[in-house]
C-alpha cells in the first residue's frame, strides 16, 4: 500500500553530508551507488558487504569517487546510531533490523528509507533519469516502483539526450539577463524552449543556439 498523503517533492544537497546505509546487499548497492554519485559521505553497516561492494566495483562507482568518501564497518547495526547522521537508508531485508533503524532514526528526527517498506519510510527514493545537471525524478508514493522505472525510461526516451547542455546554454542565458540588469521573470522562457534551441543543443550546434538564444532573450524582453 502506498502513502495516504501526496509527496513534497525536494532536492536534497547531500554532497559532503554524513549519510548511513544500513545493508550489504545488492539493493544496497544501488543506494550506497546513488549517494556517492551526489557527493555523500556514506557510512556502510552490515555484518556482510561483499555482495554491495562487488557490484559496486563492477559499474564503475569505486573507482570514480575521490578522496575518503566510503566507510564500510562489516558489524550488525548498533541501537541508537541512526541519530549520528543527516540521512538514513536501511536495506537488511530483514525486518526486524530495518524497523529497528526506522525507530532510532524517526525518534531522532532523521530523515530515513526503508528499502521495499513505505510504512517505516519518513521519505521515499524516486526512479530518476540523470543528464548532467538535469534530474527527472518519477515517483508513485511506493505503490509501484516498477512503475516508476517504467515510466523514467519513457519519459527518457522522449526527450532524448543534451539535456545537460541546454541547461547550461540556459543558465548563460539567465545570467546575461542579470548582468545587463534585467529580471528573468521578464523572459518568455516557455517560448523559447518551444523553438530551435533545444534541436540546436541536440545537434551539437551549442554556439548556434548560442546565438539564438541571445537574440530570442531580446526579442522576448523588447
Amino acid at each position: 500500500m502506498g502513502l495516504a498523503n501526496p509527496l513534497f517533492p525536494v532536492g536534497l544537497v547531500v554532497s559532503g553530508r554524513r549519510c548511513l546505509v544500513v545493508g550489504g546487499g545488492t539493493v544496497a548497492a544501488r543506494k550506497i551507488g546513488a549517494l556517492l554519485g551526489c557527493g555523500a559521505r556514506v557510512t556502510v553497516v552490515a555484518p556482510e558487504a561483499h555482495v554491495a561492494l562487488g557490484l559496486l566495483a563492477r559499474d564503475g562507482v569505486l573507482e570514480a569517487i575521490e578522496g575518503d568518501p566510503l566507510d564500510v564497518q562489516l558489524r550488525p547495526y548498533r541501537a541508537g546510531e541512526a541519530a549520528d547522521y543527516r540521512l538514513v537508508i536501511t536495506a537488511t531485508g530483514i525486518p526486524e533490523v530495518d524497523r529497528a533503524v526506522h525507530d532510532d532514526a524517526e525518534a531522532a528526527g532523521i530523515w530515513v528509507n526503508s528499502a521495499d517498506d513505505v510504512a517505516n519510510c519518513t521519505f521515499v527514493l524516486p526512479s530518476v533519469h540523470r543528464d548532467g545537471p538535469v534530474a527527472v525524478s518519477v515517483s508513485t508514493g511506493g505503490m509501484s516502483p516498477a512503475l516508476a522505472t517504467w515510466l523514467r525510461r519513457r519519459i527518457a526516451e522522449v526527450i532524448g539526450t543534451g539535456l545537460g547542455e541546454l541547461a547550461a546554454v540556459l543558465e548563460e542565458g539567465r545570467n546575461q539577463v542579470k548582468a545587463a540588469g534585467g529580471s528573468t521573470e521578464d523572459v518568455d522562457w516557455a517560448a523559447i524552449l518551444d523553438g530551435p534551441i533545444p534541436e540546436l543543443v541536440r545537434s551539437g550546434k551549442v554556439a548556434e543556439a548560442r546565438a539564438a538564444l541571445a537574440e530570442a532573450i531580446i526579442h522576448s524582453i523588447h
